[in-house]
């Protein structure tokens, strides 16, 4: 497999750059990097092949878009059989509304990070897909009243 300790100063400095604007050509980063673009180019494609790149992607203002309400759903389960897990995971993964769903230790199953335009529709989320659902047991909201920080690059 495949870590962080298989790359030089380079990939790293690639990968840094990128997370912090994607929109950065080969030869904005070759300049920076004092390399080719020809080795620039050459090593981006091979971080994107071996998976360390997974997207290029643009972040959203999403209080532009019409996404002001951020829930975080704690979800308990029925039971844990592979198959209630796996169809749990399935089912919500086909909800616009679920930015990020993660299988947790603890008291909760899953923690869902739900975006939506204001708390009518959560409640409508809510009533007409998440708690429709066979197998759900519990669900618990939080909802952000602001945010201080939201970085989407990892530190390497």
């Amino acid at each position: 497999m495949l870590t962080i300790s298989s790359l030089d100063a380079t990939d790293i400095a690639i990968l840094k750059l990128l997370q912090i604007d994607a929109s950065l050509t080969h030869k904005e980063i070759s300049f920076q990097l004092r390399k080719s673009v020809a080795t620039v180019h050459e090593r981006t494609r091979r971080l994107k092949e071996q998976g360390y790149i997974k997207a290029v992607v643009a972040i959203l203002d999403r209080k532009k878009i019409d996404r002001s309400l951020i829930a975080f759903s704690q979800v308990l389960l029925n039971d844990h059989s592979a198959e209630t897990l796996g169809s749990f995971e399935r089912e919500v993964s086909k909800y616009p509304e679920v930015m990020e769903c993660f299988q947790m230790t603890g008291a909760f199953d899953f923690i869902l990070r739900i975006a939506t335009s204001d708390m009518d529709a959560y409640h409508d989320f809510y009533r007409h897909k998440l708690a429709i659902l066979p197998y759900i047991k519990t669900v618990e909201s939080f909802f952000v009243l602001s945010q201080t920080k939201s970085d989407t690059a990892y530190p390497l």
